[in-house]
């Protein structure tokens, strides 16, 4: 894995290995959303998720890897039942699938910013399509006055920097920074396995209106047993189930 990734940087994507003095200096860095499809149930998985936790890891100095893993349930029936699945990640998934055209959903199935798709694991595949994200052009959006208090309610404002020329769907997804799972059945039986930015919630909290500023305040309710301390939270914009045109994220561990 680390040899792979070392060529994926230094050969596949020359556009974003800017130096960071450049970086720091003159050159913003882009945001790319990387959703990952995946299931503790799938044996094909834990090479994806270790991927996914290698982009977590920012390798990339133009540009920033804003990284999900959306944890699917079809998979549930198979001697496993994934502890961090919900099938609100399945339909997602399954719109994606509409949206590409593809015969069917699959695991593990990586998505980068909503435009491209392919085997979570394909870094070649990963390459090209993260070339792409980072030349496509993006709404700034901004993240701020992040905080969960004592009952656990979290609270937040997001806004975009100045009026934007385009429309889009605001999302916010509530993550856990990591997790882990010791396996007792199914395709991965007696495997621990590590996940990196697990989604908890996903929700929807306006539409970005053509030629206007957005700005809201998020007030979220999280579940009792969900810790502070492990959560991160993302923010994106999105075109009725397609293109992610901006993104950011804030780890509350800061």
């Amino acid at each position: 894995m680390q040899g792979r990734l070392a060529l994926l940087l230094a050969v596949c994507i020359p556009a974003l290995m800017n130096s960071a003095e450049t970086n720091k200096a003159s050159v913003p860095r882009v945001p790319i959303l990387v959703e990952l499809f995946t299931s503790e149930g799938c044996s094909d998985c834990p090479p994806a998720d270790a991927f996914l936790e290698k982009l977590d890891q920012q390798p990339f100095a133009a540009a920033e890897m804003i990284v999900l893993s959306e944890h699917v349930d079809y998979w549930n029936h198979d001697g496993w039942k994934d502890p961090y699945s919900a099938h609100v990640f399945s339909d997602r998934q399954a719109a994606y699938a509409r949206e590409f055209s593809l015969p069917t959903v699959y695991t593990p199935q990586m998505v980068v910013d909503g435009s491209s798709e392919f085997v979570g694991s394909n870094q070649s595949a990963a390459s090209k399509a993260f070339a792409k994200a980072a030349v496509a052009p993006k709404i700034d959006i901004r993240l701020a006055s992040v905080s969960v208090d004592s009952t656990n309610n979290l609270f937040a404002h997001i806004e975009t920097a100045g009026s934007v020329n385009q429309k889009a769907d605001m999302f916010v997804v509530v993550a856990l920074d990591h997790a882990e799972s010791q396996i007792s059945g199914g395709e991965n039986s007696g495997r621990k396995l590590s996940h990196t930015a697990v989604a908890q919630l996903i929700t929807k909290i306006g539409s970005i209106r053509k030629n206007q500023i957005f700005a809201e305040n998020v007030h979220l309710k999280l579940p009792s047993n969900i810790s502070a301390k492990n959560l991160r939270v993302v923010a994106f914009a999105q075109q009725e189930q397609g293109e992610i045109v901006g993104a950011v994220m804030w780890p509350l561990r800061k």
